[in-house]
């Protein structure tokens, strides 16, 4: 009969304090990331509403690769591809922050467009009728309108990312994955590390959606008005 065994994690601090530390790594790259993306992402929304076929075209096309591409490939050609075309050398880490903000940007971009397809003319009329320029329009009526109608499925592709970090410890960056497989590599006790890897995973999932829940309400508080 099979006998856990999770004193084998709990009894050694070096192995708490790499789980520690890739929980927190996982959940800086994932914020930065989400952050970088997000920015991005509106940019990219923009540019395939806009009237410009030139800049139409390069988002649509960048979010259609980035979409029908595995996030590995992704990772692998930033962190192994890009250095050789450009000729430069920077840590695994940053590779790893930039390969999940171009991947973020492209799914964001494409949930903040719906967002944008779904604001009414009226509210573009209603504010040109007050004064408001179309900049100003965009960004004081239209944009937090939109963020507002489809914030429940950014923060779902934000816990999907989250969830998917943990690729990135094929680069050998020490995240939450990278810090099990090396507990379990020493311990021998491979089931007993991914249930707590599961757990740990969880949490931050609970976590993050709580808190983005609460956040969500102090920045659209007449969604949930309403």
């Amino acid at each position: 009969m099979f006998e856990f065994r999770f004193y084998e994690i709990w009894r050694t601090p070096e192995y708490l304090e790499r789980l520690a530390h890739g929980l927190a790594l996982s959940i800086g790259l994932t914020s930065a990331a989400a952050l970088f993306g997000f920015t991005f992402a509106i940019g990219l929304a923009l540019c395939r509403r806009g009237n410009h076929k030139g800049l139409r075209l390069l988002a649509s096309s960048y979010i259609e690769i980035i979409r029908n591409t595995p996030l590995i490939v992704q990772l692998f050609f930033v962190a192994f591809g890009l250095p050789m075309l450009l000729d430069y050398r920077w840590p695994f880490a940053l590779s790893a922050l930039l390969a999940l903000t171009l991947n973020f940007a492209a799914y964001y971009a494409e949930i903040v467009r719906a967002g944008l397809d779904n604001i009414d003319q009226g509210q573009h009329d209603a504010s040109m009728s007050l004064g408001l320029k179309k900049v100003q329009t965009l960004r004081l009526v239209v944009l937090p309108q939109a963020i507002a109608s489809v914030y429940p499925s950014l923060v779902s592709q934000f816990i999907f990312l989250y969830l998917t970090t943990g690729i990135i410890s094929e680069l050998g960056i020490e995240e939450l994955t990278w810090s099990g497989r090396f507990i379990a590599d020493r311990t021998f006790r491979d089931f007993e590390v991914f249930i707590v890897l599961s757990v740990l995973y969880v949490l931050g999932s609970v976590t993050f959606r709580l808190g983005l829940k609460l956040l969500g309400e102090r920045m659209f508080p007449w969604r949930t008005a309403s």
